[in-house]
């Protein structure tokens, strides 16, 4: 089959003495006929190379099907009467939502389950179902949930009747996908959040159930582009907090929901640089500020008196304060320390740990809780452990173990390894990175290694279990995550040096991963594959650019790799947010940095590795042209016989597939391409 070849359209962009050129620019417009044309010939082709592999990606993809457990059901939840959880049918794609009215957790057994949504039956004949979000009323009556069916971040909102079963009139569309719908205590009004026409999060409103939507009144307004607003409502369910956030500043808005009709209170103006977390704890309000105090302090003041903020905790910059969890008599405090999640108890004005018996671990409180529960529920998991939901008691300090993650088929924990290792970058920095593997994999000289990364937003890459890659590991493959500089795994520092002008950090401390590996004889650049995904996927651009050398092959998913372009137009959803994270190329500094790394533009005729690029047609966090243009520019430009794919869902955006199966075979075909070139 005859390679995809793109046409080119001679195009130009000067700026700050400089010229770019961009001879694929055309593709950012679907309407053209030639753009979907070149999208589907980019498939057949994939599908074509696919084809010989075939018989290794259905052993992946069955070897993941085989780990679906009979049936999945989520630590149910106290929340008033009724206990909240999800399950899921092995043979269904989606999950259903349920409750059971149960005077404790030991009455679960006997009580009758109420489905409240299942997501089988909602989605009809679409090939596509999101349901990012779903709020009971404070009576329990009433669910507030928002769909979308095209994989786009605007959802609508709908309200169901529990106690009919049907849905009530007044659908609200152009609602934001994440922290956009709360309720007020009496159950009387909906506050939600919608988007403008970039798809940012920037007007707030007030709906009466059983108005039409045009009597809404709209509370607050974002003028400011590079902010977003959220909502996020307290663990007590008395308050309401109108989130204004940009990249690293936010301004808090409350409103009381016992009084849903009074404006909002301005907690504090914001200013530059400074990020704040609000909860509601006894008679006053609890507060994480990175105010003078890198990491985050823990502060508190009353109800009434905001500017009267005194500090709770002495600050430690050893501890990166993250979350608030306020219950009844007892607050928690989530963040990082020596580079794994914690969790703390205030005790006596102290922080007190709570303990995990593996040196590498994940731990959260879970989220939805009872203000005034008697038990805490904390979930943990490790590489090797799976989720474990642990139920603590704060009086006595007591935990134990309520549910475990049902592994299908042989597993048998003390097979696998996992281990921290540190990797000292150019300028003296040591990176963690977790490795994960079955035992034997090294014993026999160096092995095949896939090597994930993110580094951006301050999101760290922490670890978890997954049954799914069990097939993999059990074929001899290293699993390893390198915590390089742009997250947050040694704090809020760890942030700041891989962001902006410090970016490039981010790129050369993968590759000193990548050289260390190598030069420790756990892999060699046979057998090394780079994987990461969105911003990951930029990192994965840089670094084919940098360093080809390094990798057999490198997978992009959803990678964010035309940044100049993007991030000079406005018009693009997010783009203008983002300019705190990278910067703003109107800026002649920013710019010719940006312009340094931004793997579009560096394109250049020499050897790249085999490549397996994906893209969502209704991507709207990074545009399906990005990484179509960058095929097209590698095609054309590289110099070597390696194999290049591009994979566009044309049905689905920034996520994939929303089926299980279907996600789980795009990620078994990913897995089939690199393990037919590195398993030597």
């Amino acid at each position: 089959m005859n390679l995809p070849i793109a046409k080119k359209i001679p195009l130009s962009f000067e700026l700050h003495d400089d010229i770019r050129y961009d001879e694929y620019y055309w593709m950012k417009d679907r309407e053209i006929p030639e753009v979907i044309a070149y999208l589907e010939a980019e498939n057949a082709y994939h599908d074509f190379m696919i084809e010989p592999l075939k018989a290794q990606v259905e052993e992946i993809y069955e070897g993941m099907i085989a780990r679906i457990p009979k049936e999945e059901v989520e630590v149910p939840v106290q929340n008033g009467p009724y206990f909240y959880y999800s399950r899921r049918e092995k043979e269904l794609a989606y999950p259903i939502y349920a409750r059971k009215y149960a005077k404790n957790r030991t009455s679960l057994e006997t009580a009758e389950e109420e489905i409240i949504l299942d997501l089988n039956e909602l989605v009809g004949g679409d090939e596509f179902l999101s349901v990012a979000q779903l709020k009971i009323s404070s009576d329990h009556r009433y669910l507030a949930y928002t769909e979308n069916r095209e994989g786009t971040d605007i959802y609508t909102l709908y309200v169901k009747d529990l106690l009919t079963g049907g849905l009530l009139e007044g659908v609200i569309p152009n609602v934001y996908i994440y922290g956009s719908v709360e309720w007020s205590e009496d159950r009387d009004y909906l506050f939600y959040i919608t988007v403008d026409d970039m798809q940012r999060p920037e007007k707030l409103w007030r709906h009466r159930l059983g108005t039409p939507i045009t009597e809404d009144v709209l509370l607050v307004e974002e003028p400011d582009a590079t902010f977003n607003l959220y909502l996020s409502k307290s663990q007590s369910g008395h308050y309401i907090f109108v989130v204004s956030s940009a990249t690293t500043t936010t301004e808090v808005q409350i409103i009381d929901a016992k009084n849903p009709l009074e404006a909002p209170k301005l907690f504090a103006k914001r200013k530059r640089g400074v990020e704040l977390q609000l909860e509601h704890y006894g008679d006053g309000l609890v507060v994480l500020t990175n105010e003078a105090a890198l990491n985050f302090k823990l502060q508190h003041c009353g109800l009434g008196d905001f500017d009267n903020l005194t500090d709770w905790i002495p600050y430690d910059e050893k501890f990166f304060l993250e979350g608030l969890y306020p219950f009844k008599g007892q607050l928690f405090v989530t963040g990082r320390t020596s580079g794994m999640e914690q969790i703390w108890k205030v005790v006596d004005d102290q922080l007190v740990p709570l303990t995990w018996d593996e040196p590498i671990y994940s731990v959260g409180l879970v989220s939805g809780q009872d203000y005034d529960a008697k038990e805490i529920l904390v979930e943990y998991e490790s590489f090797i452990t799976p989720t474990t939901t642990y139920s603590l008691y704060p009086l006595t300090g007591e935990k134990s173990i309520i549910q475990k993650e049902e592994v299908t088929g042989e597993y048998i924990p003390s097979n696998y390894v996992q281990e921290q290792i540190w990797v000292t970058a150019g300028d003296g920095a040591q990176i963690p990175v977790l490795l994960h593997y079955k035992k034997g994999a090294l014993e026999n000289g160096t092995a095949p290694l896939i090597l994930k990364a993110y580094g951006s937003y301050g999101i760290s890459s922490d670890p978890y279990f997954s049954a799914y890659t069990l097939p993999i590991l059990d074929k001899g493959v290293v699993m390893a995550v390198a915590q390089v500089r742009g997250g947050s795994e040694l704090g809020r520092t760890w942030y700041y040096n891989g962001r902006m002008e410090h970016k490039m950090n981010t790129f050369t401390d993968y590759i000193a991963v990548a050289d260390h590996l190598i030069a420790t004889g756990l892999t060699s650049a046979q057998q090394l594959a780079g994987w990461g995904g969105s911003a990951g996927g930029l990192l994965m651009g840089a670094v084919a650019n940098m360093a080809p050398d390094r990798f057999k092959v490198i997978v992009p998913a959803v990678p964010f790799v035309d940044v100049m372009t993007t991030m000079l137009d406005e018009t693009i959803p997010l783009t203008t947010g983002e300019w705190d994270e990278w910067g703003n190329p109107k800026e002649e500094k920013a710019y010719h940095y940006m312009r340094s790394y931004s793997p579009y533009d560096n394109v250049r005729a020499q050897d790249y590795p085999h490549m397996y690029i994906t893209t969502g047609i209704n991507d709207p966090r990074v545009g399906y042209w990005e990484p179509a243009k960058w095929t097209a520019r590698l095609r054309d430009l590289k110099t070597d016989q390696n194999t290049l794919l591009l994979k566009t869902n044309m049905g689905a955006g920034h996520g994939g597939a929303s089926a299980r199966q279907e996600k789980l075979r795009e990620s078994a075909e990913s897995y089939g391409f690199i393990l037919d070139k590195i398993v030597i």
